[in-house]
């Protein structure tokens, strides 16, 4: 009689799993960090050093975690490093110097990051609708979101530097208006989406999360058009704190991945409708667009001469959300599984409110020491609580009471509107201590 021999394998440790490319990545940001710490210390306060000391470890981390970070993290410190060196210390070098021009600077990379994400959705939606090529058109999309991405951050890096070009006291990390925190905003969501693409090996679903981002570069375009926001300002000295770098980021992880959140769920209502015959079934998505459509024209009030601008921003979408509800049929069955819908949904809330939490705690240290109290119910705080108190109680729905199906991705999709409301329309027709974020 044989006797079976069973052999207990031990996972490996983390650090055992690591292949020579990791350690040699690991060392690169080290290095990168060590030259930022030696160039730039004389420049920083205690905070922002320990923070600076920190991110590295956090880089690395990501870096293992999700490979194509590493290729990512390179270029755009590559390509911020050459921007930065054309420079040689005078802005002004900005129109006379190629590579800034048309390239490197930071409006140039943040044009060419408009540009690549409005591209990258419309190859999504071509292969969408494309017969044999729909794979091939999905790769470029992705691939053109990935550089989308890299100039993004590119812009973002320059910008911080030509800050401090147009004077020290002007200097500041560029997530402090609305026109930068857009930026931010686009290529933050565009990176989440990304990590679910990868995670889920489907790519039908970027057609309708970067309809949000194409979404928010049209606000970026008007806004930079119509208040000429992509100036350098000076912060305003309730901003002149190092509370900013963690409070901002944090917040619009948060923002961002409830607006993936949110569009995977009109994907999943889609999906849910694909076969349905009866108009008035889909009634409630008809509401839906009406609604996502009508609300750019309450831009108008900011400035009587883009009304022509809004009125076409929402023709565009009238046509968009009527061309899905039209197309339903051959778009669900384009689109992953409900299941895998409803789990992208799910996980994006999550990781938005864990990031969200962190940023109101963070929001409440920086108004005590700005203003002298933790809480005032100021406007803004006021609807963040709102947010807040949405997502909480859809994630006790579903982890306590198993909330799944249509509920849930309704209530996803309205939440969109009421994290829109508090991230814009707070600004449009409130005021309050935050109003040096009004439109």
């Amino acid at each position: 009689m044989n006797t079976a021999t069973t052999t207990l394998t031990l996972d490996e440790g983390f650090f055992a799993r690591r292949n020579p490319v990791d350690w040699l990545f690991a060392l690169l940001v080290a290095a990168g960090g060590g030259y930022a710490f030696a160039r730039y210390a004389q420049h920083m306060d205690v905070y922002e050093k320990a923070i600076l000391l920190a991110s590295l470890p956090a880089a690395i981390w990501l870096g293992w975690f999700w490979r194509p970070l590493r290729a990512l993290m390179l270029a755009v410190a590559g390509l911020s490093l050459l921007g930065v060196a054309s420079y040689q210390g005078d802005i002004a070098r900005a129109d006379s110097v190629f590579w800034l021009k048309y390239f490197l600077s930071s409006q140039s990379a943040i044009l060419w990051m408009s540009v690549l994400f409005v591209m990258s959705t419309v190859f999504y939606w071509i292969g969408m609708f494309a017969r044999g090529q729909s794979a091939t058109m999905e790769t470029i999309a992705s691939r053109l979101a990935w550089v989308g991405i890299a100039l993004a951050l590119v812009g973002t890096m320059v910008r911080w530097y030509e800050s401090y070009l147009l004077g020290p006291d002007i200097g500041h990390i560029p997530v402090s208006n609305l026109y930068e925190v857009f930026v931010l905003f686009c290529w933050m969501t565009t990176a989440f989406y990304l990590y679910f693409e990868q995670q889920y090996e489907t790519r039908a679903v970027g057609a309708f999360v970067m309809l949000v981002v194409s979404a928010a570069v049209g606000f970026l375009f008007w806004y930079s058009m119509a208040r000429e926001a992509h100036e350098i300002q000076p912060l305003v000295p309730a901003l002149k704190s190092w509370w900013m770098k963690l409070h901002v980021p944090a917040n619009f992880i948060g923002y961002g991945t409830f607006s993936l959140a949110a569009m995977v769920a009109f994907a999943y209502l889609v999906k849910l409708q694909g076969a349905e015959t009866r108009w008035r079934r889909l009634a409630p998505l008809w509401v839906l667009g009406v609604f996502l459509s009508v609300l750019p024209m309450a831009f108008r009030k900011s400035v009587e001469t883009s009304s022509s601008y809004w009125t076409v921003y929402f023709a565009v979408a009238a046509l968009i959300v009527g061309g899905i509800l039209l197309a339903r049929r051959r778009i669900a069955a384009r689109l992953p599984a409900l299941h895998v819908l409803d789990d992208v949904m799910y996980k994006s809330i999550a990781v938005g409110f864990a990031f969200f939490t962190i940023a109101t705690v963070l929001g409440a240290l920086w108004a005590a020491e700005a203003w002298g109290g933790y809480w005032s119910w100021d406007p803004k705080e006021t609807w963040a609580l709102i947010v807040w108190l949405n997502y909480a109680a859809w994630l006790h729905m579903r982890l306590m009471k198993g909330l799944r199906g249509t509920v849930s991705a309704w209530w996803a999709l309205v939440g969109l509107a009421v994290t829109t409301f508090a991230f814009l329309g707070v600004n449009m027709f409130l005021s309050g201590l935050h109003s040096y974020g009004e439109l």
